[in-house]
């Protein structure tokens, strides 16, 4: 298995309810694939020199999974309550250290 994450944008065309993110983490938890994740708030980014690149205003979150492959990974936004509002949700691999 591999690690990914799943990173939520605040671009939804409607709000998500706790229900909905409730219905949502059972799923992954009964499909043995949850490992975390939590809401994330405003920031900053720095570089030691020069100027970096602009933090991302629109990402709200984020949610660890296991699967197998990418598209294994992607068949996880079905029910993600910003996915199903048309809202964008970023997959990203954690590489093996």
């Amino acid at each position: 298995m591999r690690d990914f994450l799943l990173l939520t944008h605040d671009d939804a065309t409607k709000p998500a309810t706790g229900e909905m993110w409730g219905a949502y983490f059972a799923r992954l938890r009964t499909l043995g694939v949850f490992d975390g994740g939590s809401a994330i708030g405003r920031g900053e980014a720095f570089r030691k020199t020069g100027a970096p690149d602009a933090v991302s205003a629109r990402l709200s979150g984020y949610i660890r999974v296991r699967a197998p492959s990418l598209s294994a990974a992607r068949a996880l936004l079905d029910g993600h309550p910003v996915y199903e509002a048309g809202g964008t949700v970023e997959i990203r691999e954690l590489p093996k250290s």
